[in-house]
């Protein structure tokens, strides 16, 4: 017998004795039904009257336990349905009307929702081509940027059911409701999916329930239990899951297998890197991309359509509000827009503006202002002069950004701040950008030392910001003379020779914006002395005035000159807020 012949042979072999097994538990089953039903009849041949009497009351006495045990079964029936409900939310096709025109932003990742669509559409013909449908998609990006929005773009295009819930929301405190309530869901899906050729389930949040196994204390108990029912439900046995193919397995015989419905789902998350590799792979989530804020012409995109929903004023230049929205996300826009809407109602006015859309943007960003009426003139004074300073080092050290507004008015829990925003597109920064930005947060301590001769509690967030700079600079980014990352190791805390190295680079950089600063006193005494008299000035105000006081170089006065319209350059993903002093006093 040749080696092949073998391996067949022993492989064969186990499903043979398999099929013997089933074959024996088959036929011992029905001997047994076989022999009760004679002993049976036997009995009732010999007395009729006394087996029928006997048969009914032993009918009688099983219906009674029936009846107990239904209403037993039924208490516990009820409760875990009750807590297996979960928090998710059915939208049957054509409910949103969303449609591929309403998704605005990004192109790329329309490009390959509709590809999805036509996918699910043609679900019977790609299967009689022999292919296997993907059974998820992974949405990763930051809040707000329409990861669900997509999520329900694609099943209203594609016409089909959609279940919406929350990761969280499957989470007990009961020990297996977790897993009742994902067991539910897919079941309810799968039941949609015979009825409709498919069905989507989206999951936001989903490294709530998906973190690596053995990562966190949450995820040896409950949890555990909880991720690996949802890897089940994902990728589960192409079984017949109807009851009548479940009786006949019971009795032994082989049921055909049935269509198999297709439950897409698609999740979301922005800790794509926590979440289990079992979860990820092929076969689960077979795809993933990335939704990140749009760009220039997605911003441009997403403006214009949230604007065709609202009266506003023809005046209103959208590339303009683009240009000054560098960064933010679609749910973002569409909040200001509707705060504008709003704020223009109570104006009594029928249309918005473009101020009411740059107020709603300001009290979006740096929150309601609430100026404090009796505050010592000492401390205005000082607040004065910890946001100049931030303002001066802004002006000279960030070229790829604009200050909008100084203050020292309170805005929340901020006493005043200094805000630059970008103004151009940024993914890449340089070693000396981070220390630029170093110097910037710095420079509010280097103006309370150089022209207050004090130290004031207002930098604490300042100081926080230029540490964890000054440790990415030194620690991760390889940027002062070692290559050496902190960040291989994941959650690390300083050691005290890295706490030394980070203290001299901060020191350094005080240094060099004092320098600054000495050089702009001038500029540095009158943007204080204007605060002190007008408490906010404004981007044009501070640039007269840096015309007028300055020494320079400015060097986004001077791009602008030069450039005109704003372009695309490249900068650091871990950007830091442009947003300097908001520091309780």
């Amino acid at each position: 017998m040749s080696e092949t012949q073998s391996a067949l042979g022993s492989e064969r072999a186990p499903d043979g004795r398999i099929r013997r097994r089933r074959r024996l538990r088959f036929r011992l089953r029905y001997l047994l039904i076989a022999g009760f039903l004679i002993w049976y009849g036997w009995n009732y041949y010999q007395s009729p009257p006394l087996v029928l009497a006997y048969t009914l009351q032993a009918i009688q006495s099983l219906i009674v336990i029936a009846i107990y045990i239904s209403i037993s079964l039924l208490h516990f029936v009820a409760l875990f349905w009750f807590l297996g409900r979960g928090r998710t939310y059915w939208i049957d096709p054509g409910e949103t009307g969303l449609t591929f025109d309403d998704y605005k932003g990004n192109d790329e990742v329309l490009e390959v929702a509709k590809r999805i669509v036509t996918l699910l559409k043609g679900v019977k013909k790609f299967k009689e081509m022999g292919g296997e449908v993907s059974k998820g998609l992974l949405l990763v990006g930051p809040p707000g940027t329409g990861k669900s929005y997509l999520a329900q773009v694609i099943a209203n295009e594609a016409g089909l059911p959609f279940a919406y819930c929350s990761a969280p929301s499957f989470q007990n405190m009961f020990f297996g409701v977790s897993n009742l309530r994902v067991m539910m869901l897919y079941r309810k899906a799968r039941k949609k999916a015979l009825e409709h050729g498919a069905c989507i389930v989206f999951i936001d949040e989903i490294d709530a329930i998906g973190v690596t196994r053995g990562g966190t204390g949450t995820f040896f108990g409950a949890g555990l239990g909880l991720l690996n029912e949802l890897l089940l439900q994902l990728d589960p046995p192409k079984l017949e899951h109807r009851l009548w193919a479940k009786i006949l397995r019971r009795l032994g015989f082989r049921p055909k297998p049935g269509p198999q419905p297709v439950v897409f789902t698609i999740a979301a998350t922005n800790l794509p890197e926590a979440l289990d590799k079992a979860l990820t792979r092929p076969g689960r989530f077979d795809r993933q991309i990335t939704v990140d804020p749009p760009d220039n012409e997605g911003r441009i995109e997403v403006i214009r359509y949230y604007l065709s929903k609202v009266k506003h004023s023809p005046t209103i230049n959208v590339k303009q509000l683009a240009a000054e929205m560098v960064g933010d996300t679609p749910a973002k826009i569409k909040h200001i827009i509707n705060e504008a809407v709003i704020k223009a109602h109570f104006d009594g006015r029928d249309e918005i503006t473009y101020e009411d859309i740059a107020y709603a943007r300001d009290v979006h960003e740096w929150g309601l202002r609430q100026p404090i009426r009796d505050m010592l003139p000492e401390e205005r004074r000082r607040i004065a002069y910890h946001e100049a300073g931030h303002t001066v080092a802004q002006m000279r050290l960030l070229p790829h950004h604009r200050v909008v507004k100084a203050t020292i008015v309170r805005h929340g829990r901020a006493y005043g701040f200094a805000a630059a925003r970008p103004v151009v597109e940024q993914h890449i920064r340089s070693d000396q950008e981070i220390l630029a930005h170093i110097q910037v947060n710095l420079a509010s301590r280097a103006a309370e030392e150089l022209f207050l001769n004090t130290k004031l509690v207002g930098v604490a967030g300042d100081l926080a910001n230029a540490t964890q700079l000054a440790l990415h600079y030194i620690g991760t980014w390889g940027m002062a003379g070692t290559l050496y990352s902190y960040a291989a190791f994941g959650d690390y805390k300083p050691d005290r020779e890295l706490r030394q190295r980070i203290n001299e680079l901060l020191d350094e950089q005080l240094r060099r914006v004092k320098e600054v600063l000495k050089e702009e006193e001038e500029l540095v005494h009158a943007i204080a002395r204007e605060l002190l008299a007008r408490e906010e000035l404004y981007g044009d105000d501070l640039e007269e005035l840096a015309k007028r006081y300055g020494r320079g170089p400015f060097p986004f006065l001077q791009e602008r000159r030069t450039l005109g319209d704003h372009t695309e350059v490249a900068a650091a993903q871990d950007a830091p807020a442009a947003v300097a002093g908001g520091d309780p006093a």
